[in-house]
């Protein structure tokens, strides 16, 4: 039988014990510091009891306990025994600092909890209090993993607390802690409060379960025990040596398992585990192969984590076999080092001597949940973000060079190309699947090789959001559309603001050298001038406001019909600045209206595409894809800068060709997947030589990406060969 490690409360755990533990893997540790810091914890703890009726100090030293079952570094194991006293005892962070040491004051400081601060909602606290705990972890890993041993035994102990806060716990520790253990690869940590959480909030279910486990214990046992005579034997035969444990699934475990295949416990097969532990990767798929060649393998049931490993470090192979008496057993293969690191994921890199430094061992996406933070308000959202983006399990896919990249389930190519690079997301007009076009909401599979199609003319709409799943993409998509938007109303406010300010016989230059305009943003608490002219132009201030700030504008005898005026021609321009974006034209030509604008017949450009115009006597301004052949080399110096209009919403009309194999009906199964989309304004279909058809359509379409979307359902008929535009 194999166990993960016991986070049990320990009732009779002193500083001695710790001391020995401790002294098992790090002989050369600082017990002077360690004794130190429990009689520091005791003295500042003294006369405060425990719900269980327990002295307080007994929850530190269990919280250092479990740290020292991580082989944690001395600082984590001392801040796990001082947790609580900046928070629960008013000890000041200086006073940690200075008797122990700054890297321990800040894991401290991190983990103090948020108890001044009044929030609205319960859930606004839990997601104000772990936007605090993201900052923390940025700043040093250790914080959540110091975090996770507190909770680990808050939840052995929850049974001392009234029901009602019982499940609110779990829920959160389910949410929350055990995503995040996962995400650190801490698995026995994840394991036991997992079974912890489904205890207290399906107490039912779980009683259930250990007493239908606890039936069949005997029977169990020497099952278990004859699989791995079984094992070894067959190892043996080829001189392969391994460790092999054996034990039931954990209860949280089955219960998914329960839910997922809609069955009672009776009908699932796969509840027992096993594990094979060798000396490096070669036996590790020797003895692959040995079980396969020895007990039937499942079909689809292998995975390969040692070659693709998860995002968190985790490799070992996983397989599921037909055991003895025809039982399903699931049997994981690893080297002792991966068995190491599956345990206790990120916290290894503390192991032994000395620790590390506090940023040795950041994740991309702790750094990734910090600038997220950062960029969102909302507390629901951030939270709902969390959520989503702590769940390792995921899709591995594969770049055109052949790297392999992890992405959440439900991924879309958008997803992958912001994980590529910001630019990349930016500028995305498409992707290539195993080198097929699909639309970008297209959800990726396991395997899928992705190849991201982009355009420098592309810019990010709010349609996207809509379509990533990643809080990555989501955070960039709207830093950009945040950052175009605060360009406008700056630009606007200052041209509202220049107007205002002629109508009293004076310039926005002379007010602000008149040091007026500084003391108007001090009045409306913004930092500067642009902040101001972004304000006015976002409408959350007007100018009447900013003239009635202005004390040197107020000695007109006629101010307030100025400032009626003034009003009047806010609301004018305003309006003209909505109406701007939706001209007639599909393009701007260089800031200018009502230009004669025609599009090139010879390549039919579309919004998406890259344009350039020139000025073409008689015929106004005309324009042509980037990488149209008919651009006369002559024609260069009339260049003009032209750019889409993104409010425009006309059809364009494009001619895309089709080859395909000769088969009746094909032309109307390629009709119908069109115009399920999009409008045929045409067709012209005539027979090739070797049995293949050639069909040129018409289409019309608003943009490149529904183009794309077009002709990757087109593309996903079995009978075309290939789709393109012409």
């Amino acid at each position: 039988m194999y166990q993960s490690l016991d986070f049990s409360h320990e009732r009779d755990l002193n500083i001695d014990d710790l001391c020995r533990r401790l002294e098992s893997y790090y002989p050369d540790a600082d017990f002077t510091m360690l004794r130190k810091a429990y009689s520091f914890a005791e003295k500042a703890h003294t006369g405060q009891k425990r719900s269980s009726g327990e002295d307080y100090i007994i929850h530190p030293i269990n919280v250092a306990g479990t740290l020292i079952k991580l082989k944690l570094d001395m600082d984590s194991i001392v801040a796990g025994l001082l947790h609580d006293v900046v928070e629960d005892c008013g000890i000041l962070p200086e006073e940690i600092e200075k008797e122990f040491s700054k890297n321990i004051a800040q894991i401290v400081v991190g983990l103090t909890k948020i108890s001044k601060i009044k929030f609205k909602t319960k859930e606004e606290s839990q997601a104000e209090n772990f936007r605090k705990m993201v900052v923390a972890m940025a700043k040093d890993l250790r914080v959540i993993i110091v975090k996770l041993a507190d909770r680990m035994h808050n939840m052995r102990t929850l049974q001392y607390v009234n029901e009602e806060k019982q499940k609110k716990i779990a829920k959160e520790t389910l949410d929350i802690y055990v995503p995040l253990a996962s995400r650190l690869g801490i698995n026995s940590v994840k394991a036991e409060l997992e079974d912890l959480c489904l205890r207290f909030l399906h107490p039912d279910i779980y009683y259930r379960l250990a007493e239908k486990v606890t039936m069949k214990k005997s029977e169990r046992d020497t099952y278990i025990k004859d699989v791995i005579e079984h094992i070894q034997e067959k190892l043996l035969e080829y001189s392969l040596k391994a460790d092999v444990k054996g034990r039931p699934k954990h209860f949280y475990s089955i219960y998914k398992k329960m839910i997922a295949r809609g069955v009672d416990f009776e009908q699932i097969q796969d509840v027992l585990a096993f594990r094979l532990n060798v000396s490096n990767i070669t036996e590790c798929y020797k003895a692959l192969g040995i079980i396969h060649s020895s007990m039937t393998p499942i079909p689809g049931r292998f995975k390969d984590y040692i070659a693709i490993p998860k995002v968190n470090n985790y490799q070992s192979l996983h397989t599921t076999v037909i055991g003895p008496k025809a039982n399903r057993i699931e049997i994981q293969i690893r080297t002792h080092d991966m068995d190491e690191v599956a345990e206790t994921g990120v916290a290894a890199h503390w192991k032994y001597k000395e620790g590390m430094a506090s940023g040795e061992a950041r994740l991309d996406w702790v750094q990734e949940l910090l600038e997220f933070n950062q960029n969102v308000e909302n507390n629901n959202e951030f939270m709902a973000a969390i959520k989503s983006d702590l769940d390792v399990g995921g899709v591995f896919v594969f770049t055109p060079t052949g790297d392999v990249r992890e992405l959440r389930y439900g991924a879309t190519p958008l997803d992958f190309a912001y994980a590529v690079h910001t630019e990349v997301g930016n500028k995305c007009v498409g992707a290539k699947i195993n080198g097929k076009i699909v639309p970008l909401k297209y959800t990726l599979k396991s395997g899928d090789t992705v190849e991201i199609m982009t355009s420098k003319t592309q810019t990010p709409s709010k349609d996207w959001l809509a379509i990533v799943r990643s809080s990555r993409a989501k955070s960039k998509i709207k830093q950009h559309l945040l950052k175009i938007e605060r360009d406008e109303n700056k630009e606007l406010g200052r041209e509202v603001l220049e107007k205002a300010f002629r109508v009293f016989g004076t310039s926005l230059k002379s007010v602000i050298k008149s040091g007026e305009f500084a003391k108007a943003c001090v009045e409306f608490s913004v930092s500067n001038e642009d902040d101001m002219y972004i304000q006015v132009g976002s409408g959350r201030y007007s100018p009447k406001d900013v003239i009635q700030a202005i004390p040197s504008l107020k000695k007109e005898e006629d101010s307030d019909s100025k400032i009626d005026e003034l009003d009047t021609y806010t609301k004018k321009v305003t309006s003209t600045a909505r109406k701007k974006s939706n001209k007639d034209n599909a393009v701007i030509v260089d800031g200018m209206d009502d230009l004669m604008v025609r599009m090139a017949r010879c390549c039919n450009p579309i919004p998406g595409d890259g344009i350039v115009g020139y000025i073409t006597r008689g015929r106004g301004i005309t324009v042509h894809t980037a990488v149209c052949d008919r651009i006369d080399a002559g024609d260069i110096g009339r260049n003009i800068d032209v750019d889409w209009n993104t409010e425009f919403s006309f059809k364009h009309p494009v001619n895309i060709r089709v080859i395909t194999h000769d088969k009746p009906g094909i032309l109307s199964s390629i009709s119908k997947s069109i115009t399920s989309i999009v409008n045929i304004r045409s067709a012209l279909a005539k027979s090739l030589p070797d049995r293949k058809g050639s069909f040129i359509f018409e289409i019309e379409v608003k943009d490149y990406s529904e183009l794309l979307k077009v002709t990757g359902m087109i593309e996903a008929h079995e009978e075309v060969i290939s789709v393109t535009r012409v």
